[in-house]
């Protein structure tokens, strides 16, 4: 594990983002568009992670219109961090929602508090803070009433309860779904609807002009493997997350599945797929006790 940014040397193959493709047919302006950019544009069309290492191999962070998909085995905390991500951006000013299908609206708000506060998850649900940690949970719950994001419990009519949810909060920036398999309504086969899902959440990032964030299972665990590290072909879904994503993220941590004290805590994070850009791994380093993940490039922000 180094403290560094690790890229796929090979250049990406030269993109214009969706809108740009939509208007070049129109006559569209590519100098009007270059000046836009220039001034801050580019800003607008992304949403950081709150990650420095991840927004430097992203282009800036996720990108307005585009599906993420961001998976690993049990257990690794794919969940916390995609909350941190979510928190992250409402800290900023952006209108960021967190829908779960796995946890109530109390239990992501106390996770929130933990994460932010750096207090012990077990500790505060058991109402045993030692004043400076107490101090600490008062001082983010303040902070996420000023800056909150959505909290909601995923949908049960799936993707078109998403899109309504869309419509009630105009405006949404990032959408972070958790998972993707709480989506399948159980009308039919799961990889078929999974599918489908994936397919119809790209089309709602692109027609909402806002950021999905897709939480996934793994179909095909890797332990028993020689490097369980995830790979794209481990997310299932018929090929789908591999079809229909712009990124797909892969989250890894070795004391999963080699339980020695000198990895405790490390993480990796594998883009594995980057439609618009590098592919490589960054180093993240993440505290049980919080259920916080921080960058080792620069950590506590």
């Amino acid at each position: 594990m180094t403290d560094e940014v690790h890229k796929d040397p090979s250049p990406p193959a030269l993109q214009f983002p969706s809108r740009a493709r939509q208007a070049v047919s129109r006559g569209f302006d590519a100098a009007a568009y270059l000046e836009h950019m220039a001034g801050g544009g580019s800003e607008v069309e992304t949403v950081p992670t709150g990650f420095p290492s991840l927004d430097s191999l992203l282009g800036g962070g996720i990108r307005r219109g585009d599906l993420v998909v961001l998976g690993g085995d049990v257990s690794c905390g794919k969940s916390s961090l995609a909350l941190a991500i979510a928190l992250r951006g409402a800290r900023i000013g952006r209108a960021v929602a967190f829908l779960s299908g796995e946890m109530t609206v109390e239990r992501l708000t106390e996770r929130a508090i933990a994460v932010e506060g750096r207090v012990s998850i077990d500790d505060l649900r058991a109402g045993a803070l030692d004043d400076p940690s107490h101090a600490a949970a008062a001082a983010v719950s303040l902070r996420l009433r000023d800056h909150p994001p959505v909290f909601a419990l995923l949908p049960d009519t799936g993707v078109s309860g998403v899109s309504d949810l869309t419509v009630e909060y105009l405006g949404l920036e990032l959408v972070v779904i958790d998972p993707l398999q709480a989506l399948a309504a159980g009308s039919g086969l799961l990889d078929e609807e999974l599918a489908r899902a994936m397919r119809d959440l790209k089309e709602l990032a692109i027609r909402r002009g806002t950021a999905i964030l897709l939480v996934s299972h793994l179909a095909a665990t890797p332990r028993g493997r020689a490097d369980a590290r995830p790979r794209l072909e481990d997310f299932g879904a018929l090929g789908a997350v591999r079809q229909w994503a712009d990124v797909v993220l892969g989250l890894f941590r070795e004391e999963l599945y080699v339980p020695l004290s000198d990895v405790e805590g490390a993480a990796e994070l594998h883009v594995l797929k980057n439609r618009n850009g590098s592919t490589g791994y960054i180093d993240l380093y993440f505290y049980k006790k919080w259920m916080r993940f921080e960058d080792m490039l620069e950590p506590n922000r």
